[in-house]
């Protein structure tokens, strides 16, 4: 399958890729309309700047729309033409990802002579032509034209998407035909396959599946809900995790498909926390699973610092961005990481939970207010997470840094117009330069690009971890209500849907309803409360769909995000370690095409998929 995904996009490379990259700053003839260098510069077009002015030079600045309060930005100087027949011109590169604001300025006089609103598309060839239309009234004009259309960039995902639909239509024809008996008794005869749920436990904390059930019935029942209600966890899982493999590949360098520069959601925002939010939901039900099954609470905490510790040690030692700056050493270390805070944040989530329930707590039905039967047991929790927050909040807004404003949450750079250059991620980056060391945490930060940031700031900090244990812990109440529902299908997904309107009610309010406007804006980087609860309430609804789908009507097996959600761990290690080596990575012939790179990362992505569903069929599981 990959093999052929990997031909038909390899094809629609072919035909989309444009030609080789063109030059910056090379001058088209004077006459005629500009023929332009080849295209062929990813997520840039290019702008021909004429000044027709006969005695002024023109200073051409410009500023994205994505980037908020920021300072214009100088592009080039324009000379006046003096009375030469042969206007002065310069070329110069825009980008595409964005809407963009260009603003002319007299060089001489300094004045605004025209600001012009524009979203340029991919490899166009445009022109803006300066001239006067009066003398008397010094009237300038500036006409932005297009000499080139741009090219289609999207029309790759349009293809891609077509692609694994054909191959979706494939495998449902497939399926109906083994609804034929002599179809299906032929396969089974070839295939001869073999039930493996049994064996599986899924790490991060999912439950255990017993090789032999007890004879109680009860137990039983209970035993075969747990299984299908796993298999939705593990969907919801999976689905996160090849996300995250997708864009952590690059995503076919497709802007929406990385991480926002600062405030504001992308596709690759939404994973970690959705991966976080269903480690807390596999806790839930691990840790219940095995006080029920009669482990002692030492012998349990054993196992949550052992597979904390294996966690951590795997994202400094093996998972460490800074071996691509040469032979990994004390001095150039990266402490945090994703891997190190998945493991903090289980140790917290899973010991607060260990230490305030006990065997049997979920079958408490007889409430004061039954319709919080999941919260009010577990108070001592919800004092624990609520101070957490109010740490969290103290720091953020009251905590001094110097040469910054207190409770500062932007970028610094050239953000907030340039005022606080250095102040990246206000508290949160100064704790971590300051308890870590500038070194030793991420050097290239998201910011940098749009914001050219010049200080390391680390998404996975120190701060940050706090509403990521947050986050966790509302996976964590996930678990709690189906646990405490049981098989009562109508209340869990009732619960769900309360619960995600709860939190986006908070993420409304928190954040004025607006990108960068709000009390505290959604911001990944400094996993803002805002973040955290806008994310829960997407995970709970997504949760509910899938529940539905796979457990309740069982009109969805959970295929395939459900196999790679069975060996999560193995696969984001894998994706990480085998990264840049064949055949998940290869040298492409046009490395500015969407085309390729998308091509590139589909194909690594599925072989993935392939990878985890081999595994699953020969019961091989890797679990920490």
């Amino acid at each position: 399958m990959a093999a052929a995904v990997a031909a038909l996009l390899a094809a629609a490379a072919a035909l989309l890729a444009p030609g080789p990259p063109w030059a910056h700053g090379e001058d088209p003839p004077a006459a005629g309309p500009p023929a332009g260098p080849p295209r062929g510069r990813m997520d840039q077009a290019l702008l021909l700047v004429r000044n027709a002015l006969p005695a002024e030079g023109l200073r051409l600045s410009a500023a994205s729309a994505a980037c908020h309060q920021c300072s214009y930005q100088f592009l080039a100087f324009i000379p006046a033409s003096n009375g030469s027949l042969r206007k002065p011109s310069v070329t110069v590169a825009v980008d595409t990802q964005h809407p963009l604001t260009l603003l002319l300025d007299g060089f001489s006089e300094d004045r605004e002579l025209c600001k012009i609103h524009y979203h340029f598309g991919e490899s166009g060839n445009y022109s803006l032509e300066v001239k006067t239309l009066s003398r008397s009234t010094q009237t300038v004009s500036c006409d932005l034209i297009i000499n080139e259309d741009p090219i289609n960039s999207y029309l790759p995902i349009l293809f891609a998407f077509l692609v694994y639909m054909g191959i979706l239509a494939i495998v449902i024809v497939g399926r109906l035909l083994m609804k034929i008996d002599p179809v299906r008794n032929w396969v089974c005869k070839k295939l001869n396959p073999r039930e493996t749920d049994r064996l599986i436990n899924s790490e991060l904390g999912s439950p255990n599946r017993a090789d032999s059930l007890s004879s109680d019935p009860s137990q039983h029942l209970w035993s075969a809900v747990s299984r299908q209600r796993l298999r939705s966890l593990d969907t919801f899982r999976g689905l996160s995790l090849i996300i995250m493999v997708f864009v952590n590949y690059g995503g076919g360098k497709y802007w929406f498909f990385k991480h926002e520069s600062w405030n504001g959601l992308t596709v690759a925002d939404l994973v970690f926390p959705w991966f976080v939010f269903i480690m807390g939901t596999s806790v839930s039900l691990s840790l219940s699973s095995m006080l029920r099954w009669g482990s002692s609470k030492k012998k349990v905490l054993g196992k949550i610092l052992w597979r904390s510790f294996l966690l951590i040690l795997l994202g400094i030692i093996v998972v460490n961005p800074n071996y691509c700056l040469g032979p990994l050493s004390w001095d150039n270390l990266r402490i945090p990481g994703v891997l190190q805070r998945l493991g903090f944040t289980y140790l917290v989530v899973a010991a607060l939970e260990l230490l305030f329930t006990g065997a049997g707590a979920e079958s408490v039905t007889e409430m004061p207010c039954p319709a919080l039967q999941d919260i009010l047991p577990y108070w001592p929790q919800w004092i624990f997470i609520l101070t957490l927050e109010a740490i969290w909040l103290c720091l953020t807004f009251f905590l001094p840094v110097p040469g910054c404003p207190r409770g500062y949450l932007g970028p610094g750079g050239i953000g907030d117009f340039g005022k606080y250059p250095n102040c990246t991620g206000g508290a949160a980056g100064y704790i971590d330069r300051l308890l870590l060391g500038e070194k030793h945490i991420y050097q290239h930060p998201s910011s940098s690009v749009l914001y050219q940031t010049n200080m390391p700031y680390d998404p996975e900090g120190i701060l940050g971890t706090i509403n990521t244990i947050f986050m966790a812990f509302l996976g964590l109440q996930a678990g709690k209500i189906i646990l405490l529902y049981k098989d009562q299908h109508k209340q869990i997904m009732s619960r769900f849907f309360i619960w995600s309107i709860v939190m986006g009610i908070i993420s409304a309010a928190l954040t004025k309803c607006s990108k960068d406007e709000g009390f505290i804006p959604i911001n990944k980087n400094l996993w803002s409360i805002s973040y955290v609860t806008t994310m829960s309430c997407f995970a709970f609804i997504l949760l509910l769909l899938i529940y539905y789908l796979v457990d309740v009507k069982r009109l969805w097996s959970g295929a395939p995000f459900f196999y790679p959600g069975m060996n999560s761990i193995l696969v984001y290690i894998g994706h990480e370690v085998f990264e840049n080596y064949f055949p998940f990575k290869w040298k492409m012939q046009d490395s500015q095409s969407h085309a390729e790179h998308l091509t590139q990362n589909l194909t690594a992505t599925t072989l993935w998929v392939i990878i985890s569903y081999v595994l699953y069929r020969r019961r091989i599981f890797w679990k920490i």
